[in-house]
């Protein structure tokens, strides 16, 4: 697959910092590679988080990406920083 806007949404805003959240049956592998975001290029700036719902639907795996670059349209973002990944019982 690939970006959907729908499934881009905003959680909260405050001092020029935006903290958004996907969702999509993508894999987190190809979530964090340099492109993905492109068409959200306009919306999304140096610093936003994103808290990523991946594999839904499959092997799920959540995490935070963090934007890194935007270059003329080109959207970059940090490897995803895995949440939940330890279940001890």
């Amino acid at each position: 697959m690939a970006y959907l806007s729908r499934d881009l949404s905003v959680l909260a805003y405050a001092n020029g910092f935006t903290l958004w959240h996907y969702t999509t049956p993508d894999a987190h592998t190809a979530v964090r590679t340099t492109g993905y975001f492109n068409a959200a290029s306009h919306m999304l700036r140096l610093g936003d988080m994103i808290l990523a719902n991946t594999g839904v639907g499959s092997t799920p795996v959540a995490g935070i990406l963090l934007v890194n670059a935007n270059s003329g349209g080109v959207i970059d973002t940090a490897d995803l920083t895995q949440v939940g990944t330890a279940d001890t019982d």
